[in-house]
């Protein structure tokens, strides 16, 4: 029978494990305590491999009686923010909560480097960031093969700072790696079920017994399923972690949409259209670039391009496919007024100036020159960290223009998934096309990217070079 003094050295050293002596000394001492400061020098991070290799790591929930564990074949480039979603899916945890890595064998190492998650970057210095002497860094930053490069090294994970679920990452071996096709990540090996979220921290059998049904029970099927799942290669890529996270959501809500299935089918890295492509697709582009050149283009008192510029950038545009009437009033043909507003504002390849428009320095490096014009749209394109309905929307149209290359833009798929994330109009009503056209800049861009058709069903077709834009742009 134990005492309460038995209970509570347990307690004591269970308190110890987590979060360290220090802390523990912190919480009861009246005065400063001055804290035990490492005899050896921390760890420093290992130079990037050249090539790509597979770690094999050993990952333990730490004081778990019996012990629980998964063996993980890991790809060498990964970022430890895709390492965090793996151990969510190894452990059958739900990433609902804050976590952290060391470069060390131990959470609150106070020396060790920390490689921290989005929120705690965002949020600053937090209370229980203070005492750390070591460097940080967000942890998408940091490759695994920086942390672990020589077996028996080791790196620490913290999981939901209430519950305290630290594991060990113990490097076991380095297996060369055959086919680059390789799967992100692959479990080879376990043992037991692990705690679910939000348990208190419970780690031994007779505890987990009381909330799960066979804690013995481990399915290696169903890890390696989750592993295999397009989203991580999305994350191995360095697709926007804001489209992936939109795309978790939307399959979990709907398993039919193949959206992720569809970008991580694309070709790595995008292929590269060939110069008289350019050429083609970009034309509309190149001419009003020229015609600017010299003297600039003169405008109407209204403010409006000219007849005859209107009449022969209309043959140009492909979003006046089909178009029937005449193309003469800039004011009366909105293909071409919303080009001439694409090349000045978003894409800053025009000025207006005293009555003409110009190029700017942007638009003069990319006159004649289709790659250093694609370059330049690619760089517009590219997805910030915003998340307005404008940033979300455009990343949407971006994910779909890669994966839709001959086909029109499903419009109404697009706000739909709106609506599923959480967006509507301000009177409720479901999002509709109109206000996806209004909100961001992508849609009109890869829209008036290809070449002109006389067939009214080519208007909004994603030509090939959209479509390339459109993943280059995303994979920035």
């Amino acid at each position: 029978m134990t005492t309460n003094e038995d209970e509570f050295r347990a307690t004591l050293e269970d308190l110890v494990a987590q979060v360290g002596i220090g802390a523990v000394l912190d919480t009861f001492a009246v005065g400063p305590v001055r804290r035990h400061r490492p005899t050896t020098p921390p760890r420093s991070r290992h130079p990037r491999r050249d090539d790509v290799v597979v770690l094999r790591v050993r990952v333990d929930l730490n004081r778990a009686k019996p012990p629980i564990w998964r063996r993980l074949d890991l790809r060498s480039d990964l970022t430890l923010d895709v390492v965090h979603d793996v151990l969510q899916d190894a452990f059958g945890w739900t990433d609902s909560h804050l976590h952290s890595f060391w470069l060390s064998a131990e959470t609150y190492d106070h020396a060790a480097e920390r490689y921290l998650c989005p929120y705690d970057v965002e949020e600053g210095d937090l209370e229980n960031l203070e005492d750390d002497d070591g460097a940080r860094f967000p942890e998408e930053q940091i490759r695994l093969d920086e942390a672990l490069a020589a077996p028996g090294d080791a790196l620490a994970y913290l999981y939901d700072y209430g519950d305290n679920w630290d594991l060990t990452l113990r490097l076991e071996q380095v297996i060369p790696l055959t086919d680059d096709g390789h799967a992100v990540a692959r479990c080879v090996d376990g043992r037991r079920t692990a705690p679910p979220d939000d348990s208190g921290s419970i780690r031994t059998a007779e505890e987990l017994a009381e909330v799960l049904d066979d804690p013995a029970h481990f399915d290696i099927a169903s890890v390696n399923t989750a592993l295999a799942g397009p989203l991580y290669e999305l994350r191995r890529r360095a697709y926007p972690r804001r489209l992936i996270n939109m795309l978790a959501m939307l399959a979990y809500d709907d398993p039919t949409v193949t959206l992720a299935a569809d970008l991580a089918a694309l070709p790595d890295p995008p292929e590269t259209p060939s110069d008289d492509e350019l050429a083609a697709a970009l034309l509309p582009h190149l001419w009003l670039l020229d015609r600017a050149s010299d003297g600039g283009i003169p405008l109407t008192a209204a403010g409006y391009l000219k007849p005859a510029d209107v009449e022969a950038l209309a043959t140009l545009l492909p979003t006046m496919a089909g178009w029937i009437g005449k193309a003469n009033r800039e004011d009366l043909t909105w293909p071409v007024a919303e080009f001439r507003d694409l090349m000045t504002r978003p894409l800053g390849l025009l000025r207006k100036y005293r009555g003409h428009l110009l190029p700017t320095r942007a638009g003069a490096a990319a006159r004649g020159r289709p790659r250093a014009l694609l370059a330049h749209l690619a760089s517009t394109l590219q997805p910030g960290d915003g998340r307005t309905f404008a940033d979300d929307a455009n990343l949407l149209v971006l994910a779909y223009a890669a994966t839709s290359m001959g086909k029109q833009l499903p419009w109404a798929a697009i706000g739909a998934h709106l609506g599923e994330i959480g967006y509507r109009m301000p009177d409720g009503s479901p999002v509709d096309r109109a206000s996806l056209r209004h909100a961001g800049t992508a849609g009109s861009i890869l829209g008036a990217i290809g070449e002109r058709s006389e067939d009214r069903r080519a208007q909004g077709r994603v030509s090939a070079v959209a479509g390339t834009l459109a993943l280059t742009a995303l994979r920035r």
